[in-house]
């Protein structure tokens, strides 16, 4: 694999355009087909790398981008035994999630899917954060897992989109909601990139009492499980998840200067599940 992406990494724009004018094929099926290399230096270094790059260098055709757009969030890339945890495939969701964020970034700007394409797609995206299990971070001599990041990456995309179909946005707010509950810690920042999600959110003008329901909905759950569970390790560990991602949201909220009853809700909630 290094033999053949390498070069292309170091090549310039004509020599690129000039070697994938022959060669799109086979470079976006060599791609694909090591989406989720688990291999820090294959998989983010130089596939992300060299597709990332490709992208923006426009080499690929319309064709290809529909095509590639189209089956990314299937069980072959984004939902890839998602059942599943501690196995490599959550480097092939994972990276699968950053690809459609570049993709669907390309699309706002150039059109390329049609309105039912594009609406397809983040129909099936939409349920990935909830539908993901393993939630690691960074995995020890393979690299940047990082599903919830990444996911999260995905979701705050979709909100800019155009297309994006209004059912939709309470199918992204129960994937923020259920990455609380995955039976870990968070370590690596994910509640600030989950925050993204609602920093887009509010520039979209979404009813201010919808995400009052969610935050009161979020606590209750947690109030439910510590009734039904008493103090254990993994409601400490859901507590912990919650108030991370509320204290960052307070703040995103603080700074954006929109939805102040939804920044005084948030900041009750903090202050009393803070004392426990």
């Amino acid at each position: 694999m290094t033999t053949i992406y390498e070069p292309l990494l170091q090549m310039d724009h004509l020599q690129r355009e000039q070697y994938m004018q022959v060669h799109s094929e086979e470079v976006l099926a060599g791609l694909l087909q090591h989406i989720g290399y688990a291999n820090n230096e294959h998989h983010d270094k130089i596939v992300y790398r060299l597709f990332g790059e490709l992208m923006t260098g426009a080499l690929f055709s319309k064709e290809q981008l529909v095509r590639t757009t189209l089956a990314l969030p299937t069980n072959d890339y984004l939902f890839k035994n998602i059942a599943n945890s501690d196995t490599d495939s959550v480097f092939t969701r994972s990276f699968s999630a950053l690809w459609l964020v570049y993709l669907l970034y390309s699309d706002r700007e150039l059109s390329f899917l049609t309105k039912e394409e594009a609406q397809f797609v983040m129909v099936a995206a939409s349920r990935y954060l909830e539908r993901e299990q393993d939630v690691r971070g960074f995995v020890e001599g393979q690299g940047w897992a990082h599903s919830v990041a990444h996911g999260a990456d995905l979701f705050a995309m979709l909100l800019t989109h155009p297309h994006l179909p209004p059912h939709v946005v309470p199918v992204l707010l129960q994937g923020i909601k259920s990455t609380f509950w995955k039976g870990t810690v968070y370590g690596v920042e994910e509640e600030e990139r989950l925050a993204q999600i609602f920093e887009q959110l509010v520039k979209t003008d979404f009813p201010e009492e919808v995400c009052i329901e969610w935050v009161e909905q979020v606590f209750d759950k947690l109030t439910l499980q510590r009734e039904n569970e008493g103090y254990t390790m993994q409601f400490f560990n859901a507590r912990m998840n919650v108030l991370r991602f509320m204290r960052t949201l307070y703040f995103t909220l603080k700074f954006s200067h929109k939805m102040p009853q939804l920044q005084g809700v948030v900041s009750i909630f903090i202050g009393k599940w803070t004392k426990l």
